[in-house]
């Protein structure tokens, strides 16, 4: 990845999701030495993925420094302590991004100043290059700098740019948290196959497998969902007796309004 940049790009935080984008920026032909990472403990294999690709590492923001890239990769509870020891990081050619859930843009331009900054909302599966990031940007970014945080994003999925701020909290609902959905799906799927005669340990993989190679085929697939969901379902067969329930009208699409209504409620919250 050719990456045009006026400082260096510094990581802050190497745990789950920092690391997965650091694997990621590495992967993608971006030198170790453009790139800080700022952790007072980065994990073992973390330590090691930095020295061995000549990436520099620091415990705390160092002096003298403008970042090109501020990338905050902290949990979101832990933001009101490290925001205000990297004020020095931003420059006028800075561009910040972070991915902390519920972190509003004005939150950091308290504690950073005013800077082209972007919020961006990543999800677990980023961590395999699988995830899906949506991202909105503050008017403060350039088109340039738009272009680069978008190839800094992609390494781990596809990026969705939306058009206010606000739309981060229901891209956190839809996709953020989505995966848990999902899991929870297959732990359910386990457990009726269970009640349904399989051994539990059957059902589980089972229900592991059909939901892996569905979201594979949906993923390898030109067809949408919808059309998919068709070519599985035979009139009057045993598919159709299940939709028939899922489709209901008290079936499922009125409960995941609800439950992504309830995670868009929460995002909001958390965002103050």
């Amino acid at each position: 990845m050719a990456v045009h940049v006026s400082g260096p790009i510094v990581l802050i935080g190497a745990g789950n999701m920092g690391g997965a984008m650091l694997a990621g920026w590495l992967k993608s032909g971006i030198s170790g030495s453009d790139l800080l990472v700022i952790d007072p403990g980065p994990p073992p294999a973390m330590a090691k993925l930095i020295a061995d690709n000549g990436a520099r590492h620091e415990t705390a923001a160092p002096a003298g420094l403008k970042a090109g890239v501020l990338f905050l990769a902290v949990k979101p509870q832990m933001m009101a302590a490290v925001l205000p020891p990297l004020k020095s990081l931003v420059g006028p050619e800075t561009v910040v991004v972070s991915v902390a859930a519920g972190t509003t843009l004005s939150f950091m331009q308290s504690h950073l100043g005013d800077a082209a900054m972007v919020r961006a909302m990543p999800n677990t599966p980023a961590m395999i290059g699988r995830g899906v990031t949506g991202a909105f940007a503050n008017g403060a970014v350039s088109v340039a700098q738009r272009d680069l945080v978008h190839n800094l994003l992609k390494v781990s999925g596809p990026v969705e740019w939306v058009e206010t701020e606000a739309d981060i909290d229901a891209v956190t609902a839809v996709s953020g948290s989505g995966p848990a959905y999902v899991f929870y799906l297959v732990e359910c799927m386990a457990e009726a196959g269970r009640k349904a005669g399989l051994q539990a340990d059957l059902a589980m993989r089972l229900a592991r497998e059909t939901v892996a190679g569905a979201g594979e085929l949906l993923h390898q697939s030109p067809d949408d969902a919808s059309k998919l969901r068709q070519n599985v379902t035979s009139p009057g067969g045993t598919t159709a007796a299940a939709l028939n329930i899922l489709m209901a009208d008290d079936g499922m699409q009125p409960l995941l309004d609800k439950a992504i209504a309830a995670a868009r409620k929460r995002a909001e919250e958390l965002a103050g």
